[in-house]
C-alpha cells in the first residue's frame, strides 16, 4: 500500500514538473501582453476621444464605422462591412484556425447628452445634440488594444487562433445583436468577450438579473378631417394612441412586479386643426424570462386592438429591437477574474478624484466618495429562485436590458466591465459623458485591455478553459432553457431610426471632431482645463471635507 502511495506521489510530481514550463510560458506571455498594451495606451486614448467626438446615435454610426475599420485594416485585419443588413455594422478578423474568439463592444450614443468632457457641470458641446452619456465610445479601444497586443505575440510565436472584432450597433435601441445571431456570424465562434464601460474592473457569471425586452412601435391609421369644420368625419389615430396608453397604464396595476414598460409618442399628428390620420407610439416591454416578455407583448397587442376598436381606426406594429435576459459563462468569468486581480484598478490622480467628487455632488449622488479604490469581487449569479408573493411565484426583480444577452445564449460569453466612468450617476445622461474623454476614461481603458489581453493568452493556450466553458453552456445554462429569438423571420433591423436627428446635428458636431495629429488629447483640442469646476462646487467639497 505504501509503495502504491509513493508511486502516486511521484507521478503527481512529474505531472507538476511537466506543467510548470507551460505555466511559466503563459505567465511570460501575459507579462509581454500587458507591456504591449501599455505601449499602445496613446492609441487607446485616440480611439476613445475620436469616437467621443463623433457622438453618433444608433444605426447612424458612419464616422465610427469608417474610422475603426480603416484602423483595423491598416493593422492587417480582414474587414467585412454591412453585415446582417446593417450598413454601419462590420466584422474584422485576423489569424487562422481555432479557437475563434470574438471581442465586441457597443459604439452608439445617447440623445441630448452632448457634454464637454472634464467639466463638472452641464455644459454641452452642441445644445440638444447627442453625446456619449453611456460611454460607448470607449469599449472598442479596450478590444483593439488587447487584440493588437495579442496579434504581435501570436505572429511571433506562431500561435494558432482567430481574433474577431465586432461592434454593437444601436445597442441603445437593442437593435442588432439578435440579427447577427440569426445571420450566423457567431456559429463558428468558440468564446466571446464583450466589454462595457463601468466604474470598477469586474466580471460576473450566471443570470445577470436584468430584464429582456421587445421594442415595438404601434401605428394607428384613421381619417383626416377639419378639426373644427367637420370633426365628425375624422377618425383620430392620436385618440387611439392615447387610449392605448391609458389602457396600458391601468393594466400596469395588474402586471407582475418584475415587469418594466415605458413608451414615447413618436408621431402625434401634424397640427391641431387637422384630425390626425396617422399616429404612433413606441413601447419597450421588459420582463425576466422569454415567456413573460412574450406574454407582456401579447397584452400590448390586445390593448392596441381595443384602442383601434374604440376609435374606428386600424393598427399595425413593427418590432424595432429585442434582447433576451442575460446569462454569462462561469469558467470564462473565473479565468477573467484571476487576471483582473493581477491587473488591479488604475492609479487615480488628485485631479481625477476631484472631478469625480464634484460630479457626484452636482448630481446629488447618494455618496460623494470619488472613484473606486477597491476592486470588485467576482460577480455571482442573481438568485433566480422564485419568491412567493401572495401565492404567486415571482423571480428576482429585473431592470435594464442589453442585447449582448442574445449572443450569450448562442455561445459562451462574458462581459468585462472596466473603470472609465464615475460611480453614482443616473446613466443615459449627460453627466455620464463628463469622464468619457478624460484621463479617467483613458486609464480605465488600459486596465481593461490588460485584463482582456491576459485572458486571451489563457484562451489561446489553455484549451481546457474553452472546453469547460462549453460544458457549462450546454449542461448548466441551456439545459432547461432554449433560445428563441424575439425577432421573427420577417423582421428586419430598423436602420432608418435616428437618421433625421443625425442629419440635423452632424453638421453642428463636425467642427468638434477630434484631430489627433494636431492635438495630443481631446481636452487639449477643446482648451479645457482639467478638471473644470465652478467656485461653488469647490466650496461645497471643502465644506464636506471639513466635516470628516
Amino acid at each position: 500500500m505504501k509503495s502504491i502511495f509513493t508511486l502516486f506521489i511521484l507521478q503527481f510530481m512529474v505531472l507538476c514538473l511537466l506543467a510548470q514550463p507551460d505555466q511559466q510560458r503563459i505567465d511570460k506571455l501575459k507579462a509581454e501582453a500587458v507591456a504591449e498594451v501599455e505601449k499602445l495606451a496613446p492609441l487607446g486614448q485616440q480611439i476613445n476621444d475620436m469616437l467621443f467626438s463623433f457622438a453618433e446615435l444608433g444605426f447612424q454610426e458612419f464616422e465610427t464605422l469608417n474610422y475603426l475599420t480603416s484602423l483595423l485594416e491598416k493593422n492587417g485585419f480582414r474587414v467585412q462591412r454591412g453585415i446582417a443588413g446593417v450598413p454601419t455594422a462590420w466584422i474584422a478578423t485576423w489569424g487562422t484556425g481555432k479557437p475563434v474568439i470574438a471581442l465586441g463592444s457597443d459604439v452608439d450614443c445617447i440623445p441630448k447628452a452632448s457634454q464637454k468632457p472634464g467639466v463638472a457641470y452641464h455644459d454641452p458641446l452642441v445644445e440638444g445634440a447627442p453625446g456619449h452619456g453611456e460611454g460607448h465610445n470607449s469599449g472598442q479601444a479596450v478590444n483593439i488594444l488587447a487584440a493588437l497586443a495579442l496579434k504581435k505575440i501570436m505572429e511571433r510565436d506562431k500561435i494558432p487562433g482567430t481574433l474577431m472584432l465586432w461592434p454593437g450597433i444601436a445597442e441603445e435601441l437593442v437593435g442588432t445583436k439578435a440579427y447577427y445571431v440569426r445571420a450566423g456570424y457567431f456559429k463558428d465562434v468558440d468564446a466571446c468577450i464583450f466589454t462595457h464601460v463601468g466604474n470598477n474592473l469586474g466580471v460576473s457569471y450566471g443570470d445577470a438579473g436584468n430584464n429582456g425586452l421587445v421594442s415595438v412601435r404601434f401605428t394607428f391609421e384613421g381619417s383626416a378631417a377639419h378639426a373644427a369644420g367637420a370633426p365628425w368625419r375624422g377618425r383620430s389615430a392620436l385618440d387611439a394612441v392615447e387610449l392605448m396608453n391609458i389602457g396600458w397604464n391601468f393594466r400596469r396595476e395588474h402586471l407582475e412586479l418584475t415587469q418594466r414598460s415605458h413608451y414615447v409618442i413618436s408621431d402625434g399628428g401634424d397640427q391641431p386643426n387637422v384630425v390626425p390620420s396617422k399616429a404612433s407610439v413606441w413601447y419597450y416591454f421588459r420582463e425576466r424570462t422569454y415567456p413573460d416578455i412574450k406574454r407582456l407583448f401579447d397584452i400590448g397587442v390586445k390593448i392596441a386592438e381595443g384602442a383601434a376598436l374604440m376609435t374606428d381606426t386600424k393598427f399595425s406594429y413593427e418590432i424595432l429591437g429585442s434582447a433576451w435576459p442575460g446569462h454569462f459563462n462561469k469558467p470564462l468569468a473565473e479565468a477573467m477574474y484571476e487576471n483582473i486581480k493581477k491587473v488591479g484598478l488604475p492609479q487615480w490622480s488628485p485631479e481625477d478624484q476631484l472631478l469625480a467628487r464634484a460630479v457626484q455632488l452636482e448630481m446629488k449622488s447618494p455618496k460623494v466618495e470619488g472613484l473606486a479604490s477597491k476592486l470588485d469581487t467576482l460577480g455571482l449569479p442573481t438568485p433566480t429562485g422564485t419568491v412567493n408573493v401572495m401565492g404567486r411565484q415571482l423571480m428576482a426583480m429585473g431592470g435594464g436590458s442589453d442585447d449582448i444577452a442574445d449572443i450569450s445564449w448562442s455561445l459562451p460569453t462574458i462581459v468585462l466591465r472596466y473603470p472609465s466612468n464615475i460611480p453614482g450617476l443616473p446613466g443615459h445622461h449627460w453627466s455620464n459623458a463628463i469622464s468619457m474623454a478624460t484621463p479617467i476614461a483613458h486609464k480605465g481603458i488600459v486596465q481593461g485591455a490588460k485584463a482582456e489581453a491576459m485572458t486571451l493568452v489563457d484562451l489561446l493556450l489553455k484549451p481546457q478553459i474553452i472546453a469547460d466553458a462549453w460544458d457549462y453552456y450546454r449542461n448548466e445554462q441551456t439545459r432547461e432553457t432554449q433560445y428563441i429569438p424575439l425577432v421573427g423571420e420577417k423582421d428586419n433591423p430598423a436602420i432608418y431610426l435616428n437618421q433625421k436627428i443625425m442629419e440635423e446635428f452632424k453638421p453642428k458636431l463636425k467642427p468638434y471632431y477630434y484631430n489627433p495629429v494636431k492635438y495630443k488629447t481631446y481636452l487639449d483640442q477643446l482648451g479645457i482645463k482639467y478638471p473644470t469646476l465652478r467656485p461653488d462646487q469647490l466650496e461645497a467639497l471643502q465644506k464636506l471635507d471639513s466635516k470628516k
